[in-house]
């Protein structure tokens, strides 16, 4: 599943490609957090009763976000479309890159829009002048695989292969966004030089923890760094080590299963110290489907037996029948409320670390079954949750393969708004605001309708700063969806 880079604990991990290839998508890990919020009415249309509600509320700030939640996206309209393919472009980049391809990710930063497209190619928005600035691939075979945000450091870290080494090894850069709203994406500076990144290297993000961690597949070494000024922290050199979890100030290391057990040790994030080494025991003969850790709480699932949740401080466990808890193709985190989502054959389910199911979302079928995260956002308040979903049976029988942007609350489960082809009658063409500056932008001489930018969406991203959405589609269109 794709990383988060928003509402909590993300772990973004983008691995090698095992063959050359300028456009495979990188392989990611993720978990994320959640909130208290109080029981709020949130169909009280009242603003007197919200503004009483969070000067009474014990977290004013966030019952006060959740109870206006449906009126900062009820009107939200299609008011931008910015357009990177250029067919006069006489661009010293790959031919390859020019083509148009379908947005893969979204990020938004400091009035910037950043978008990534499926072929390699990043491009730099400005929405202050609703101009594109200039292309992050600084060199003509660049191919860029991930984009990661370093609010640390206000910097955009960019993951990329290069032809020139048969597309095989991630290479690392980080530029300050400053630079990149002049239009110099060049002055950025490499990173993480000293590891060899081929696969099935990898670099993997952490925003919560502030660190970085990488494997150098050539010499079986992980190696942590610190996000915000890059240096190395330390190394863990075993080749027993199968797979790393990072959670909220410790990794889990997973080392090769023995055939009754697997060995475990939780490690300090900060200095790499052993805080407990053990072993779990494991059914033989029937493989692993998952083990996840979450702060104190270890899940560890095989094939058609019950989810185990085992309290690594005082070894206390518990089950959840198979049949209760299926194995989810995803997980998400919400850590501050010691709850999880399970992405699971379109729908999404919390629960506790008591094996209960909290919230079963309503009106929330996603649109892709693969749980890419690049199409779910949730809000740093981890109250809402935005994806690209399924319209109603009768929207879709209205307006054809035209999906809704959902924006529910997590807590209850509840649809709280919605952009559908039937709400959100704007087109791009028709911006109606005298602020508005479509004319002198470089967006396409394509006018999307609201059914067409809600068609095939492949990236979605919130901006929370501006309150804004953005979406991306497989015609390489990048759309803004705005009050």
């Amino acid at each position: 599943m794709e990383g988060m880079r928003h509402g909590g604990w993300c772990g973004r991990r983008i691995v090698a490609s095992k063959r050359g290839s300028g456009n495979g998508n990188g392989n990611n890990n993720n978990s994320n957090d959640d909130m208290n919020i109080n029981n709020l009415n949130i169909n009280n249309d009242s603003v007197i009763k919200k503004l009483q509600s969070r000067e009474i509320c014990s977290k004013p700030h966030r019952s006060f976000v959740s109870a206006t939640a449906p009126h900062r996206f009820r009107t939200m309209r299609l008011t931008h479309q910015f357009e990177t393919h250029d067919s006069k472009s006489r661009s010293s980049l790959l031919p390859f890159l020019m083509r148009r391809t379908k947005v893969v990710e979204i990020v938004a930063a400091k009035n910037l829009l950043f978008a990534l497209y499926h072929s390699g190619l990043c491009a730099a928005f400005s929405r202050e002048t609703n101009e594109r600035i200039c292309f992050l691939n600084v060199c003509p075979d660049e191919v860029i695989r991930s984009l990661f945000y370093n609010k640390n450091n206000d910097s955009l870290i960019t993951v990329s292969v290069y032809a020139s080494e048969n597309f095989c090894s991630l290479k690392c850069r980080s530029t300050k966004i400053e630079y990149i709203r002049r239009g110099k994406p060049d002055a950025g500076f490499p990173l993480f030089q000293s590891e060899s990144l081929k696969w099935p290297g990898f670099v993997e993000f952490d925003d919560v923890n502030a660190k970085v961690l990488t494997y150098s597949a050539q010499d079986s070494i992980y190696k942590v760094f610190d996000l915000k000024n890059y240096t190395m922290l330390y190394s863990i050199s075993d080749r027993n080590v199968q797979e790393i979890k990072i959670s909220p100030g410790i990794m889990l290391l997973i080392f090769n299963r023995t055939s009754g057990h697997i060995p475990l040790k939780i490690l300090s994030i900060e200095d790499g110290t052993v805080l407990k080494a053990f072993n779990h025991l494991l059914h033989r003969n029937k493989k692993v489907d998952f083990i996840e850790q979450f702060n104190e709480k270890l899940l560890v699932k095989q094939e058609n037996e019950n989810l185990q949740i085992l309290d690594v401080r005082n070894a206390e466990m518990m089950e959840v029948s198979r049949t209760e808890f299926m194995t989810p193709s995803a997980f998400i985190f919400l850590y501050e409320n010691q709850l999880f989502l399970t992405f699971r054959n379109r729908t999404v389910s919390v629960w506790n670390f008591r094996g209960e199911l909290v919230t079963s979302f309503e009106d929330h079928q996603l649109w892709h079954p693969d749980c890419n995260t690049n199409n779910i956002y949730i809000t740093s308040d981890q109250d809402l949750i935005i994806s690209y979903c399924k319209a109603d049976t009768d929207d879709q029988w209205m307006e054809g393969s035209a999906g809704s942007i959902n924006v529910s609350n997590i807590l209850t489960g509840k649809c709280v708004a919605k952009i559908n082809a039937t709400n959100s009658g704007t087109k791009v063409g028709e911006c109606s605001s005298s602020a508005c500056s479509c004319k002198q932008n470089h967006s396409s001489q394509i006018r999307s309708s609201v059914t067409e930018a809600l068609e095939d969406i492949t990236a979605l991203f919130y901006d929370e700063d501006r309150n804004e959405i953005y979406t991306g589609n497989r015609h390489g269109l990048l759309h803004v969806w705005s009050n």
